[in-house]
């Protein structure tokens, strides 16, 4: 074998182990993805580009306020990104002047940038009672969000969840960790 054959060779091979390597990352550790919409303002804004964290819940479950991105199943390549609200076995409850209630206790938190409409309470209007697998997320812009409160995401399953938006890498701006 020449030089020049044994430089092609080891840079071919140096090529692959780092598509590998890449390939691994992408479908193992995290990957980038771009907020497309309204629903999460005013925490993430449209064309915000977030680190997405796939390993950690492969080590621990997903915690109530977590962002999370999971596909939409009839919306093949379309992904949502949600907080969540609700934790398996809960029970989520929605009253008429937009208070959430978790297991009959009004649910403390800052994320909602509004109070949520009567007619914005979809199934959360009646008791909503989680499986052992299953959360309830909505968006933080409650009023423009579709969420577990309807029929096109309704309870998430624990295995869709892709993993926790944890980084925003865009804009420059607001570069840092996402809360």
């Amino acid at each position: 074998m020449t030089k020049l054959q044994k430089e092609l060779l080891s840079t071919a091979i140096y090529i692959l182990v780092v598509l590998g390597l890449a390939h691994l990352m992408i479908k193992y550790v995290g990957q980038r993805t771009v907020v497309d919409g309204i629903s999460m303002e005013s925490t993430l804004q449209n064309g915000d580009s977030l680190w997405v964290d796939k390993l950690s819940y492969r080590f621990h479950d997903p915690e109530r306020f977590d962002i999370v991105v999971f596909p939409i199943e009839d919306k093949p390549g379309t992904f949502y990104i949600k907080r969540i609200i609700a934790l398996p076995g809960e029970t989520i409850y929605i009253d008429e002047k937009g208070t959430i209630y978790i297991d009959g206790e009004a649910l403390v938190e800052s994320y909602g940038n509004e109070v949520i409409t009567p007619e914005r309470r979809g199934r959360a209007a009646e008791k909503v009672r989680l499986g052992e697998d299953e959360y309830f997320v909505m968006g933080d812009n409650r009023n423009n969000s579709s969420d577990s409160r309807y029929e096109v995401v309704e309870n998430l399953d624990r295995d869709i969840i892709i993993g926790k938006a944890v980084f925003r890498l865009y804009p420059f701006s607001k570069f840092g960790i996402v809360k």
